[in-house]
C-alpha cells in the first residue's frame, strides 16, 4: 500500500526535524524582517524627533521675542469716569453749603461742566416734578 512509508521507524523523526527546519526558517526569516522594519521605523523616528525639536526651538525663540514684546507694552490706562458717587456726594454737599460749580470742579478734580450739569439736575429735583427751570 501507499501508506506503508508511516510506519517505517524513521519517519516520526523526519516529519520532526522537516518541522523544527521549518521553524528555524521562519524564525529566521522573521528575525530578519523585524531588523529591517526596526531600522525603518528608528529612522521614522529619528526624523520625527528631529522636526519636533526644530520645532519646539522655533516657538521657544518666539516665545522670547513676544515676551519681550510684550514688556515694553504698556497696558492702556481704563477710562476715567467723570462722577462717581463719591464724588457726587462731596459735590451736592458743597452745593449745600454755598460754593460755585468754578470751586467745586477744582476742589474735586472734576471737568466744570460735569460740575454745571450736576448743579443743574439738583435744581431741577429741587424744583419738583413738571417743573422746568
Amino acid at each position: 500500500m501507499h501508506l506503508e512509508w508511516l510506519l517505517n521507524p524513521v519517519a516520526p523523526y523526519a516529519a520532526v526535524a522537516i518541522g523544527m527546519v521549518s521553524c528555524m526558517a521562519l524564525f529566521v526569516s522573521l528575525k530578519r524582517d523585524l531588523r529591517v522594519s526596526d531600522g525603518r521605523w528608528l529612522k521614522k523616528l529619528a526624523a520625527m524627533e528631529t522636526e519636533w525639536s526644530a520645532r519646539m526651538e522655533s516657538l521657544g525663540e518666539r516665545w522670547n521675542e513676544l515676551s519681550q514684546i510684550s514688556s515694553l507694552l504698556v497696558p492702556p490706562t481704563p477710562p476715567r469716569s467723570g462722577l462717581n458717587l463719591s464724588k457726587r456726594s462731596q459735590a451736592l454737599q458743597m452745593f449745600r453749603r454755598g460754593e460755585t460749580p468754578l470751586d467745586i470742579a477744582a476742589a474735586l478734580s472734576l471737568p466744570r461742566n460735569e460740575v454745571e450739569l450736576l448743579a443743574k439736575v439738583r435744581q431741577i429735583g429741587l424744583s419738583g416734578p413738571g417743573t422746568t427751570v
